[in-house]
């Protein structure tokens, strides 16, 4: 309801801002008229009489009281024009400024034109164009003052300015036959100009005369057929004819004084009548505009009366379905989907009771409308958090069954390292193992995303250099990874897992994303809020958006969505370090990658003096399987960080090669700055993982006597 009110609202001010721009258009043009339209005219006038008596001066050389006195005049008429502009005030609008303002220039001008004229510079043509140069600006600035929006008036000044325009060409034609009358003759130009002139005269004459009404007409008329006016025409043409002033001054001075005479007056008469023309249309505007707008502000108030007091009504059934919206919107759904999340039955019959509200039958309608959105939106929640629980327990039971799978897996890779001692078979046998161990990792990660924790935990407390590189050794690309030193602490035992499992996630997202020729630095610090494990790899980065969005998943992680499978390596960081209150944080490095910043809240670290981190006798806390993969992550050998082979090792000294003979084989020497350690023989890599096996049994018998 308020839309149409609005609407004939708008619309009444539109009609009434339209009819009383009409009449403010008329009402400028009135006074327009008697500020600068009379005191413009004077102004011309006095300039037309003062290019005359130019005219004598420019062809006798003599300067004239005559002369003197009419541009005194002149100057009189120049002040009050000037005056007259002030007093036009707001009525002088942008239309009208640069005219005004080019008028004013050419009448500064005019100081110029009369010393020129004084000192005898110039031709008498010359001068007389310098007059009619403002006399143009001044019947511009006419063609600007007729603008208003009733066309007959528009048409009727019009008119009347080509009938003014054409007394102009009058005075031009004058002036240069008085100063021809002088010395007696009309060069060659001065014989076009004024023949130029008498064309413009007569087609400004029929234009106007067309133009006019039967009233201004009329006297114009009776102008043209009186004798004066005959005389000048005959005259004129004589002139075009011969190239000759006329043989007497008398009779071209009074036929031209005469003509003038009476269109002046003509003039002046036609501007008053149109004048009051001008002014009796704005006042009848006017009143039509009282009448119409009282009347539409009548109809305007009724129309608003009539709509507060349906509007009320209406207000106050709103009020009431407003109400039982936002508690709907802001309480009940934002409750039922909080229950949903953790874990709650939500009966949905009884959450989606109806909305009850009093009114019209629209309200109603949208009460009912509401109540079925209600409807489908507790039961979509409802389906929703059960497809989630769903899922969630599809990948536990996947998870699960790939970790016993696995664990069966690693028990078979442990008997057959025991029974292989074949160099060749171990180094394959220990990548199969290291695969396998990556698998877990991944199993563990299902578990987590479907909202459970991994069985792995122990009781003592794990020293964080070896969770560290646990976690290398979980990853592909381990070699890749440099731990630098790191101050001897230890992690509580339960949650020692998951912490591995943090770090091996971002050390794998590290060499991911990094070139593969670049090293990942890997390092940790004891501070007073705990314990700082800094990740750093030395790819390309992200932009600051990125980071601030990571950032912020990493602090508050939303739940997981099934379509968004790109970063799930940091969703799951985001759940563990959850989990335990780890801050994570991820930042731009100087070197141009990225560097992830690990806090352990301090609850959760223990320092512990006498712990080395170099201790490999396998009495740590860590299983033995993950201690000796660790261990193998930061032994010499091959670049996957297994032992080389040496040829002929295992041969008797009858059976290997000799060296021609004078030549002795020289042992083969890398760069002094990586000089690689010596290479075990087969019988010493045999020993070493036999040590690994004995060592792994040993943590097994612990672990069984000590328990999860």
């Amino acid at each position: 309801m308020l839309l149409p009110l609005l609407s004939l609202s708008a619309l009444w001010g539109f009609v009434l801002n339209l009819t009383m721009g009409d009449a403010q258009s008329l009402l400028r043009a009135n006074t327009l008229y008697r500020t600068l339209g009379v005191t413009s005219t004077d102004l011309g006038l006095q300039l037309q009489a003062e290019r005359v008596r130019s005219a004598e001066t420019l062809t006798t050389r003599k300067l004239t009281s005559v002369l003197s006195a009419q541009r005194a005049r002149t100057d009189r008429s120049a002040t009050d024009f000037k005056l007259a502009v002030m007093e036009a005030g707001g009525s002088v609008g942008d239309d009208l400024r640069l005219p005004l303002d080019t008028l004013q220039s050419a009448l500064g001008r005019l100081g110029a034109i009369r010393a020129d004229i004084d000192g005898g510079l110039g031709s008498r043509l010359a001068g007389l164009n310098e007059y009619n140069r403002i006399l143009d600006a001044i019947f511009t600035l006419y063609d600007h003052l007729v603008s208003v929006s009733d066309l007959t008036i528009f048409q009727q000044a019009s008119s009347l300015q080509a009938m003014g325009m054409a007394r102009e060409y009058i005075a031009r034609e004058h002036a240069l036959i008085i100063g021809a009358l002088a010395d007696r003759r009309l060069t060659a130009p001065e014989v076009s100009a004024f023949t130029e002139y008498a064309a413009s005269r007569k087609f400004l004459h029929a234009r106007g005369l067309a133009g006019l009404d039967v009233t201004l007409r009329r006297p114009y008329e009776q102008v043209f057929a009186t004798e004066p006016f005959q005389t000048f025409a005959t005259m004129e043409a004589r002139i075009i004819k011969t190239g000759s002033p006329p043989p007497t001054a008398e009779g071209w001075t009074e036929a031209v004084d005469q003509l003038t005479s009476r269109l002046d007056q003509l003039g002046s008469s036609s501007a008053g009548v149109l004048a009051t023309r001008t002014s009796e249309a704005a006042t009848s505007t006017i009143v039509k505009i009282s009448v119409a707008g009282g009347v539409g502000l009548i109809a305007v108030l009724a129309s608003i009366i009539i709509s507060v007091r349906f509007g009320r009504r209406l207000a106050g059934e709103l009020a009431g379905l407003r109400s039982a919206a936002i508690e709907l919107s802001q309480s009940r759904l934002p409750d039922i989907v909080e229950r949903l999340r953790r874990g709650e039955e939500v009966d949905v019959r009884k959450e989606a009771r109806a909305i009850r509200v009093h009114g019209s039958a629209e309200i109603t309608d949208v009460a009912r409308a509401f109540g079925s959105v209600q409807r489908t939106a507790v039961t979509a929640a409802v389906g929703q958090a059960a497809m989630r629980r769903g899922v969630g327990q599809v990948f536990l039971n996947l998870a699960r069954r790939k970790q016993g799978l696995l664990h069966r897996q690693l028990s078979l890779l442990d008997a057959m390292q025991r029974r292989t001692h074949d160099p060749d078979r171990l180094e394959e046998l220990f990548r199969l193992d290291h695969l396998t161990t990556r698998m877990r990792r991944h199993a563990e990660s299902l578990m987590i995303l479907s909202g459970s924790a991994p069985g792995r935990a122990w009781r003592k407390p794990v020293p964080v250099i070896d969770i560290v590189r646990a976690a290398i050794a979980e990853i592909e690309d381990y070699t890749r990874v440099s731990v630098e030193g790191m101050p001897v602490a230890a992690v509580d035992g339960t949650a020692a897992a998951d912490l591995t499992h943090l770090v091996a996630e971002l050390v794998e997202n590290a060499t991911i994303y990094s070139p593969p020729d670049t090293t990942v630095q890997v390092r940790g610090d004891l501070v007073s809020n705990g314990y700082v494990i800094e990740v750093e790899d030395r790819g390309l980065g992200l932009s600051v958006a990125e980071y601030s969005a990571f950032n912020t998943r990493m602090a508050a992680p939303p739940e997981f969505d099934l379509a968004d499978s790109d970063r799930l390596g940091l969703f799951v960081v985001a759940k563990l370090a959850e989990r335990y209150g780890i801050k994570v944080l991820l930042r731009a490095s100087p070197f141009g990658g990225t560097t992830a910043i690990v806090l352990v809240p301090r609850s959760m670290v223990t320092e512990q003096a006498a712990l080395e981190a170099g201790d490999v006798d396998g009495k740590a806390d860590l299983p033995s399987r993950t201690r000796k993969k660790a261990l193998a992550v930061v032994t010499s050998g091959t670049h996957a960080g297994l032992p080389r082979r040496v040829r002929q090792a295992n041969l008797v000294p009858q059976l290997k090669e000799s060296p021609p003979l004078g030549q002795e084989r020289a042992p083969e020497q890398e760069p002094r700055e990586q000089e690689p350690p010596p290479e075990r023989s087969p019988d010493e890599v045999r020993d070493l993982f036999s040590a690994f096996q004995r060592g792994t049994q040993r943590a097994r018998e612990e672990a069984s006597e000590e328990g999860p």
